[in-house]
């Protein structure tokens, strides 16, 4: 898989399990969903398993303006994502919502904002691994 691809969530089954198993939390500019992948096991389909770390998925509604802008604002997050991808190294699948003020964002303010919800990701990963292996549960 190619590497600037492999950290992307791609599947609408995927990002269902994101909206139904996951948390929701926002952030001053997006709102994010994150939801832990369970742990490799035989029983579990092989394309959810194929990526050890972390696969981001964008979603840009059709209220957030015109297909030129819409494709603007996944551009400028894909690059923020990708600046900021070694924050998170959990195996957790995050969604960005972006709200439309993202448009006129600075992109170094919309880089500190991933950076900031990927960390938040991260610490909630870790708190609930530990709790995890306290209680034998998985989910954050």
């Amino acid at each position: 898989m190619n590497p600037a691809t492999q950290h992307r969530l791609r599947k609408h089954a995927d990002y269902q399990l994101v909206y139904k198993a996951g948390r929701k939390q926002f952030a001053k500019q997006i709102a994010y969903f994150y939801a832990l992948r369970p742990e490799p096991s035989a029983t579990v389909n092989a394309r959810r398993s194929d990526t050890p770390g972390p696969r981001i998925g964008l979603t840009v509604p059709k209220a957030l303006g015109k297909a030129v802008d819409r494709n603007r604002i996944k551009r400028r997050m894909r690059e923020a994502v990708r600046a900021n991808l070694a924050l998170i190294t959990s195996p957790v699948d995050v969604i960005l919502h972006p709200r439309r003020s993202v448009i006129d964002l600075d992109f170094l303010q919309l880089k500190r904002e991933v950076a900031q919800i990927l960390r938040s990701v991260q610490a909630a990963c870790d708190r609930a691994t530990t709790a995890g292996q306290s209680t034998g549960r998985t989910r954050p």
